[in-house]
């Protein structure tokens, strides 16, 4: 008995995928079946992949710029405050808890005004933020905090200093919201800063609209006293935020709020999570038609291949094997499709940086404007589990419409076959 899948199936699969010129036809079918396949699955793995590194760079960005944990409330004194803070730190898995003061400002420059919201922060405190300490561009942040009340110097982001035409060692004019009572009425706060550093993180968002200020010169700058606005909290793992909201509550102590980071940004971070389901789908929608080509090569493979079919079945080939000879053709193309895909798409992702300086260099336009896209690069971060499952599904498709031709080719009758022959 002849085992299924035997090598003489496998060798007639193999002799009626690469047909002769006399079937051009099915031959050029089976080539933009190929080409679709591969397509498809490149895309689909670069599309997925681009807005895995999208989500996973902004959440790092966000992440490491901002605390995971908030806690608003609780302490009336900066003597409560830090006994606050202590009982905070001592909890299993935060690193980090510091407190705040951040408010919205008018920032005026030789060249421009522009909104900016400035954080108030200790020297040791922003020293261990690293997204922040280690992206200086110019300056340095050794006099940052030194002086009475902290000093006057301050960081600027980036493009908030390009647009409001400063650089180090020169003076900015922050204006605050708050007003402050005169004998003419209320008059806004004004103050000129010296500018000790330009940070950049790398987001747009962050480096347009923030500004660094030692935590006392904050408080008398926005006449908080001795308060703070809320202590910032960072834990090993942030995901794990929601779940110490209670132990984080219990040790702020009465008439503490509690947030955490997927509370401030649920709104930014569901509606990615929703694109990229529906990027998903569509996309495998679309590795599912170009799957669908291989029935027409198959319908015209089998229609040209009658003769022989008949001609099989004569000689005793059971309508199990002509089946899988021609499913074995058409499989043939899904699963060489399905590997050209994978791998252009893997080479595309871990080469994109280079490839997005090639297409700049070659059109003098900037493809992945960061004002738009926050990032100043295009990300690509690879799911393995994710683009196992593109393969299985692509390979799953092709198998699934290479079916129904096949079981047509193996009920053919041979003698209708040889009829007209």
């Amino acid at each position: 008995m002849i085992r299924p899948f035997s090598g003489w199936e496998r060798s007639i699969a193999i002799r009626y995928l690469l047909t002769k010129r006399s079937h051009g036809g099915v031959a050029l079918i089976s080539v933009i079946s190929f080409a679709a396949i591969a397509l498809a699955v490149a895309s689909l793995i670069i599309t997925m992949s681009i807005m895995n590194g999208f989500g996973s760079e902004l959440s790092a960005k966000i992440l490491g710029f901002n605390g995971h944990a908030f806690v608003v409330g609780g302490a009336a004194s900066p003597q409560e405050r830090e006994l606050v803070i202590q009982r905070i730190r001592a909890l299993p898995g935060v690193t980090q808890a510091i407190p705040v003061i951040e408010s919205q400002a008018l920032a005026q420059g030789p060249v421009a005004v522009a909104g900016a919201v400035v954080r108030g922060v200790t020297p040791a405190d922003l020293r261990a933020t690293p997204i922040v300490a280690n992206n200086i561009k110019s300056g340095s942040i050794r006099g940052f905090g030194v002086g009475e009340d902290g000093g006057d110097e301050v960081l600027v982001g980036q493009k908030l200093a390009q647009t409001l035409g400063i650089a180090v060692g020169d003076q900015v004019s922050l204006i605050s919201p708050t007003g402050g009572e005169t004998v003419f009425g209320g008059l806004p706060p004004a103050k000129s800063y010296t500018v000790g550093g330009i940070f950049s993180v790398g987001m747009s968002e962050y480096d347009q609209g923030f500004i660094y200020m030692p935590l006392s010169q904050a408080q008398l700058f926005f006449g908080r006293g001795a308060g703070v606005d809320f202590i910032e909290v960072r834990l090993t793992d942030p995901d794990k935020a929601p779940d110490m909201k209670a132990a984080l509550a219990a040790a702020a102590g009465p008439g503490a709020v509690v947030t955490d980071w997927t509370e401030r940004n649920s709104a930014y971070f569901g509606a990615l999570k929703v694109e990229h389901n529906v990027m998903r789908m569509i996309f495998m929608f679309i590795v599912a038609l170009a799957a669908l080509n291989i029935i027409s090569g198959l319908v015209m493979l089998v229609k040209n291949k009658a003769r022989d079919i008949a001609i099989l079945r004569t000689m005793g080939a059971g309508r199990g094997a002509i089946l899988r000879i021609f499913f074995m053709a058409g499989a043939s193309i899904g699963i060489a499709g399905t590997a050209a895909g994978l791998i252009f798409g893997l080479v595309f992702c871990l080469n994109i940086e280079a490839i997005q300086r090639f297409v700049e260099w070659v059109t003098g336009v900037q493809v992945f404007n960061s004002d738009v896209y926050f990032l100043a690069h295009v990300p690509a971060k690879i799911d393995w589990l994710e683009v196992t499952g593109v393969s299985l599904w692509a390979l799953a498709a092709s198998f699934f419409f290479t079916l129904l031709p096949a079981w047509r080719a193996s009920r053919l009758d041979p003698v209708d076959a040889l009829r007209y022959e």
